[in-house]
């Protein structure tokens, strides 16, 4: 398929196009399919969202877990989904929308990136590849702490930053303000990564996720400036070369944030950016799974196979 249908049409004139109610995203009160995506596209569109979704199952199954996805292709806005209305633990998917509340304070003058934040050894997590190097003065800056969480997903940069914005309860809130009435931030790293089947905490729901990284990476929560910072920040992730960005074409760009945690929780969240279209936005979480962590990447990357296979 070829995906440049609409010669001449900028990315933000496609973006522009789609529906209200799939650019509101987790608030959307549009009718919901089976997966809790809004029901009604095109026939040719539908059939590339059952296609997409047979496989989600299939993938599902390889590692008897619990897997949520939702995709929104912005060149077609083609909605497909597998269990995109379901809580999952978010583990460290949060950074990225931590990130984002950062960057939002510092246009509204609130913050500043360049401003040093100190920090004694007490404040080390146990995976802290960044921030462990830095403990005493000068300590790192704002921004430095933001590409930490963004590009090595460093947990205590997570904890300092959660300091800087009345902590989970503060980066909930700045969720809300986008419109996301699910997700919600609970605890700090790394207890937020216990992922206990049936506990609400420090959980969100895939088509949630998807709103929120549809908000902050291409809408207008942030100014354009910030938008390409946290999009620089999001190509730069070392932590997601097994998972997302495997099973795209090589030609294809990636924004992503991983997220990792107790009982399989094995999760990816970002953009992927055909070389002759807009971009996919793609959220998927996968937890209750006994495989191994090779098995658990493996199929995050399934789902990136999927989505070119079908979309490219």
């Amino acid at each position: 398929m070829q995906r440049r249908k609409f010669l001449g049409t900028t990315l933000g004139g496609i973006i522009a196009g789609l529906s209200t109610q799939v650019l509101a995203g987790p608030s959307a009160k549009a009718p919901a399919g089976p997966h809790g995506l809004v029901a009604k596209q095109s026939p040719r569109l539908d059939a590339q969202a059952k296609a997409i979704e047979s496989e989600l199952a299939a993938i599902e199954r390889s590692v008897d877990g619990r897997l949520g996805v939702a995709i929104l292709d912005l060149e077609t806005g083609m909605r497909a989904g597998h269990r995109a209305g379901e809580r999952f633990p978010t583990c460290s998917t949060f950074k990225l929308m931590l990130a984002a509340q950062v960057l939002a304070r510092v246009d509204h003058g609130q913050e500043r990136l360049d401003r040093r934040i100190v920090f004694g050894a007490d404040r080390i997590e146990r995976y802290a590849p960044v921030a462990s190097k830095h403990i005493g003065e000068p300590g790192m800056t704002v921004g430095e702490l933001c590409d930490a969480i963004v590009t090595m997903s460093d947990n205590t940069a997570a904890n300092l930053l959660l300091d800087t914005v009345n902590g989970p309860a503060g980066l909930t809130a700045f969720m809300r303000q986008l419109g996301d009435t699910v997700t919600r931030l609970d605890r700090n790293e790394p207890s937020l990564n216990e992922a206990i089947p049936g506990d609400p905490r420090d959980t969100t729901t895939p088509l949630a996720m998807l709103g929120n990284v549809q908000t902050v990476l291409l809408g207008n929560a942030l100014t354009a400036a910030s938008r390409a910072r946290l999009l620089a920040w999001g190509a730069g992730n070392r932590t997601g070369d097994a998972r997302l960005r495997v099973g795209v074409p090589r030609a294809w760009r990636v924004a992503d944030k991983t997220g990792t945690g107790e009982r399989g929780t094995t999760n990816d969240i970002g953009l992927l950016w055909p070389e002759d279209g807009a971009p996919i936005v793609v959220t998927a979480y996968l937890t209750q799974t006994g495989a191994p962590a090779r098995a658990r990447d493996a199929a995050i990357a399934d789902i990136a196979r999927a989505i070119s296979k079908h979309l490219a």
